[in-house]
């Protein structure tokens, strides 16, 4: 029966988990490593082995109803060669033009729909994507540089700055290797106000586990300070009362 469909029973699930997942508010993470979360080059590499993410039902999830334009852009890109495999995909490919929030989407699913899901028009929108995900992390980043200097400068609040910080490195699904750094560095930073570090701890919970322990490590192995002296003791609780929700 999957095969005449062409899509899963596995996929189902995934999809149905998906849209939970954005109910809650949530990022998506790699199947079966809770720990790092899916981005668009993931979608993009097609060595990639992404389980029930493959399914076609899983994809047209994302490309309808992921709020970012990259991710939304990138699996709309994964699942267009599938449109050839049945006549219900084609057709879940097609309500995705129809349902998408993303005008970059419907404009692809529109260029492969009319082009009979040709090898041409499929690389075409694959080549947008990449274009629009490279495009979209500088943004990012030259937004989060700009906040700083205007946090720097006084022209925003510690709270609006933090808000936004999280806001902007979550929408631009940076890499954790970006994160941490950038975190790391405020924490440790002797020209940033306590207060405002202790903002970001209040907000910690929302960075993926293998950032927050990196931070951690990098935390509690700093040079001994008065103000780095609290942050540590933060972080110990944090640790702690993590460990006590897992019991």
């Amino acid at each position: 029966m999957s095969d005449r469909l062409g899509i899963t029973p596995r996929g189902v699930k995934t999809a149905l988990g998906i849209k939970e997942t954005y109910r809650k508010g949530e990022p998506i993470c790699l199947p079966g490593e809770r720990a790092r979360i899916l981005i668009p080059e993931n979608l993009m590499n097609l060595d990639m082995d992404l389980h029930g993410i493959e399914d076609p039902l899983a994809l047209a999830m994302m490309a309808s109803r992921d709020p970012e334009p990259p991710m939304a852009l990138a699996a709309a890109a994964r699942l267009s060669p599938l449109g050839t495999r049945t006549k219900l995909v084609s057709g879940v490919f097609g309500v995705v033009g129809e349902t998408t929030r993303h005008p970059s989407v419907r404009r692809c699913v529109s260029l492969v729909s009319e082009s009979a899901f040709s090898p041409e028009a499929i690389a075409e929108v694959r080549r947008h994507a990449s274009r629009v995900i490279v495009h979209s992390r500088r943004q990012y980043t030259a937004a989060l540089r700009q906040n700083l200097r205007s946090l720097m400068d006084g022209e925003i609040s510690s709270s609006q700055f933090v808000h936004e910080f999280f806001e902007l490195t979550e929408a631009g699904n940076l890499r954790n290797d970006i994160r941490k750094k950038l975190v790391l560095s405020l924490l440790l930073s002797n020209t940033i106000r306590p207060g405002l570090k202790f903002l970001m701890l209040e907000h910690f919970h929302r960075l993926p586990t293998p950032v927050r322990l990196s931070i951690i490590s990098g935390v509690l192995k700093a040079e001994q300070s008065r103000h780095l002296d609290i942050i540590k003791e933060e972080l110990k609780w944090i640790v702690t009362e993590d460990r006590r929700d897992v019991h």
